[in-house]
């Protein structure tokens, strides 16, 4: 049934394009939409549920209210919407979750001699821009490649000024890295030849590049500049190997994307594939999880309207699997977002068919690794979860494990330590670190006592204990559990004489653990975790204890002399009875300073006297 105020709400619709905000009773944001009509659009959810799929039925279902915004045309609504899921994160919309901007290759064409530099915005400033890349390493890859083909300047000097000023160019120069402009004795011409070269290059001309390239060293040659011949020859030689690298996919000189979607159960894979001057550029793939309620013809929208809205440069042709509704409208958005008509096509047949079947096969493989990873990984935490519940014959599957470990030195600033293991991973936000206040003196079991009473105070108990050491820590952690009334499984983690994990243990029984096993990996693994969460607490407190001590207030010892003296001595209340001529043994003590910490201690005497 629908609720009074969502009949009002509907009532006063208008027909008019816009956009609509799903709200549950919290005034939260599940769902956002776009529509020609909102009157029509939003009516269709509060009609007959037969036709709808389960996603949606699930959805109307949370509907508290709705708000709309109306727009004057359906592409505002559609730049609208995208801002508005960008902002809300609608749990019933599909989301790109890619907040990354890409890196271009800007040729800065205004500058005085230009540069070739890595950016990640474009802007309307009269250079020429390349990309986006979807790697960061192939961006810096090319640029290095086109530094060590060309020797054009990469600093950010004002050539004219530092001409004007004599000022002394970089090593670049020197090392053949750079002509060097700066200098005042590069001809303009010559260098701008190099930029256009590199346009080329970077637009994937290159058979126009290297015959141009050629025809010059032919021309060096005519005229007896050998030297100059075998640069240009050089340089030949290593853009055709760079362009070996890049495969060509069929004759077109213009910029494309081509989309491709896979689908295994709940997920799917988005793959793109860029494609300019006939040649795959870069490509990358982007997952969409809890999908299996929505339709290929939504993933699709949903992807193309986020993704081209983050990023700068849009090609010619979008090249696409599936149709969708709004792919007229997007075609216009596009083109007025690249000042230049943008096509979405499907294509049925031809080159373009082939290469999308590309595409699609490649998105099958990368969610097929997806799935592969993602059951390697719920073999080692829930598999190892169940492995352990069998072996140890528990009533529940042990989902939130804690370990417990105490660490002292001699029995000083004893600390304990307590890692938290949920369905087999580390849950690093629930670890928590206990300064032992009540056991003076290396006593572990009662210090263990301490904090396991001090844990258990607080609620969520976990499934199971696992404490480091033997049968002692096992029956402390039983004595307590015994008291407080609860019922939790607990076992030791014993090892070997070496210190390396080799079983568990109950209070009675030790059980060595096959190494090969995945318990013994998992049971090694908190062991290992839980042994350097406490000493490590308790070596920070040791420092901190180091570095404010009762040597700080005597005149002469600095931090040096009083890490050493502490080095040497290893407590304060050895220092304190120690001799001037013992102390004058310690690196970088002299007898000033020996004097200085034996007669303060000699004072603190004469007071409590």
């Amino acid at each position: 049934m629908i609720s009074e105020k969502l009949k009002d709400l509907i009532k006063n619709l208008p027909d008019m394009p816009g956009v609509y905000l799903m709200k549950n009773k919290d005034e939260k944001v599940i769902y956002v939409g776009k529509a020609i009509s909102l009157k029509n659009r939003v009516k269709q959810y509060f009609q007959s549920s037969r036709n709808m799929d389960a996603k949606v039925r699930a959805m109307v279902s949370h509907i508290d209210e709705f708000e709309y915004i109306v727009t004057d045309s359906e592409m505002e609504a559609l730049i609208l919407e995208n801002n508005l899921i960008k902002e809300y994160k609608p749990q019933y919309n599909i989301l790109l979750r890619d907040d990354k901007t890409y890196p271009y290759i800007k040729v800065t064409l205004k500058e005085y001699f230009p540069r070739v530099i890595k950016v990640r915005k474009v802007e309307k400033d009269g250079a020429k821009y390349f990309g986006p890349y979807t790697n960061a390493f192939t961006v810096n890859e090319t640029l290095d490649a086109i530094r060590e083909i060309f020797p054009i300047r990469t600093c950010k000097r004002d050539i004219k000024k530092s001409i004007e000023r004599r000022e002394r160019p970089c090593l670049n120069l020197y090392i053949k890295k750079c002509v060097g402009p700066c200098t005042g004795k590069v001809d303009e011409k010559a260098y701008m030849e190099m930029i256009d070269e590199i346009i080329d290059f970077l637009g994937g001309k290159n058979t126009e590049l290297i015959e141009k390239m050629k025809q010059r060293m032919m021309d060096y040659s005519g005229k007896f500049e050998f030297e100059e011949a075998a640069r240009i020859r050089d340089r030949i030689k290593n853009i055709e190997s760079m362009f070996e690298k890049q495969k060509i996919v069929y004759v077109s000189d213009i910029d494309q994307d081509f989309i491709g979607m896979a689908r295994e159960e709940d997920l799917s894979c988005i793959q793109v594939f860029f494609v300019r001057n006939g040649k795959v550029v870069g490509r990358e793939h982007f997952f969409f999880e809890k999908t299996k309620d929505s339709s290929s013809e939504e993933i699709i929208s949903s992807f193309i309207k986020q993704f081209y809205m983050n990023v700068n440069l849009v090609p010619k042709e979008i090249i696409v699997d599936t149709e969708f509704e709004d792919m007229e409208v997007m075609s216009a958005w596009l083109t007025e977002k690249k000042s230049q008509r943008v096509d979405i096509r499907v294509p049925v047949k031809g080159a373009k068919k082939k290469l999308l079947e590309l595409v699609e096969k490649n998105a099958l493989e990368t969610i097929r690794q997806k799935s592969n990873i993602k059951i390697a990984k719920l073999e080692r935490t829930v598999g190892v979860m169940k492995e352990l519940q069998e072996f140890l014959n528990l009533e529940k599957l042990p989902k939130r494990i804690e370990a417990f470990d105490i660490s002292n030195i001699q029995g000083v600033d004893s600390v304990g330590g307590q890692v938290v293991f949920i369905d087999g991973e580390k849950a690093k936000k629930e670890y928590r670190r206990y300064k032992v206040k009540s056991v003076e003196g290396p006593n572990d079991y009662a210090s263990l006592e301490e904090i396991l009473r001090r844990r258990l105070k607080h609620e969520n108990h976990p499934d199971l204990i696992l404490m480091d050491g033997g049968k002692g820590q096992v029956s402390v952690a039983k004595k307590v559990l015994k008291e407080e009334g609860l019922d939790i499984p607990v076992l030791g983690m014993y090892k070997d004489s070496r210190h390396r994990t080799l079983g568990i243990t109950t209070d009675k029984v030790e059980t060595e653990l096959s190494k090969h096993s995945l318990i013994y990996k998992f049971i090694a693994s908190v062991q290992e975790e839980v042994h350097r969460f406490a000493i490590s607490y308790h070596r920070s407190l040791r420092q901190k204890a180091l570095e404010k001590s009762e040597l700080d207030e005597i005149k002469g010892i600095g931090k040096k002399r009083k890490m050493a003296l502490i080095s040497h001595f290893k407590s304060i209340n050895k220092i304190k009875n120690a001799t001037i001529e013992e102390l004058t043994l310690v690196e970088g003590m002299d007898k000033k300073s020996a004097n200085a910490v034996f007669s303060h201690f000699r004072e603190d005497e004469s007071l409590e006297d």
